[in-house]
């Protein structure tokens, strides 16, 4: 079942001659619980991609469905739900608010959306992601992999359609990579999450069902590497 859809999607930065087509006309369909792996050298489009994905940046022209809905085709209010509800976003950074604890930074996107906090779901999450005892703990007193983990839990907390994770694993060493590859893998097959992954690393593109590489805003290769 389709749950993300993207035609012709076109993003152009400056006008002129100093004119950047950082996406240029990218067409793609991801089904609901797919791990999809884009790949690409820097400056290739795809955190632009992923923004536009995540409702975060507005493309110049083209569409963006998701559960068969125009994205950009709702207000800013609508919009901003949207990216409450429907999306899950994990960065290299962390993102994460230094004042509040565990449980606060992942439970803030409840919370902000005016939403009762699904205690089960906020309990199991914790156990999952290896933070039962850390609740109280602030970012600052958590190891970058910890730290990773509650931004994955705090992506996870809504139940969004699509998780989109930038780069998530850019700032781990390799131990604690794979880790967090090993918890966004086990998000897409126990929550059958539909799950987006832009990535530098090899490693983590290969164990996706799918790898989409991206070159000057264009796709040049989109292949299934396992169904």
């Amino acid at each position: 079942m389709e749950i993300l859809k993207v035609e012709k999607l076109r993003k152009t930065y400056g006008t002129g001659e100093n004119q950047v087509h950082a996406l240029d006309g990218v067409s793609f369909s991801v089904n609901k619980g797919e791990f999809v792996a884009i790949i690409g050298p820097s400056g290739s489009g795809k955190s632009t991609l992923l923004h536009i994905l995540g409702g975060v940046d507005k493309p110049t022209s083209g569409k963006v469905y998701m559960n068969g809905n125009d994205v950009y085709a709702q207000n800013d209010d609508k919009l901003a739900v949207f990216r409450r509800r429907e999306v899950g976003l994990i960065y290299q950074f962390y993102n994460l608010i230094p004042v509040l604890n565990v449980v606060e930074n992942i439970t803030l996107p409840v919370l902000i959306d005016g939403q009762k906090v699904n205690e089960d779901r906020l309990k199991e999450l914790l156990t999952t992601l290896n933070l039962k005892g850390r609740e109280n703990h602030l970012p600052n007193q958590l190891s970058g992999g910890q730290q990773q983990r509650v931004s994955i839990g705090r992506a996870l907390m809504n139940a969004p359609a699509v998780v989109l994770a930038d780069e998530p694993t850019g700032n781990l060493d390799s131990k604690n990579s794979q880790e967090i590859v090993e918890l966004l893998k086990l998000s897409n097959q126990k929550y059958n999450q539909t799950l987006i992954v832009i990535t530098h690393d090899e490693n983590i593109a290969l164990q996706a069902d799918r790898i989409i590489a991206i070159e000057d805003g264009k796709i040049v290769r989109d292949e299934v590497i396992r169904k």
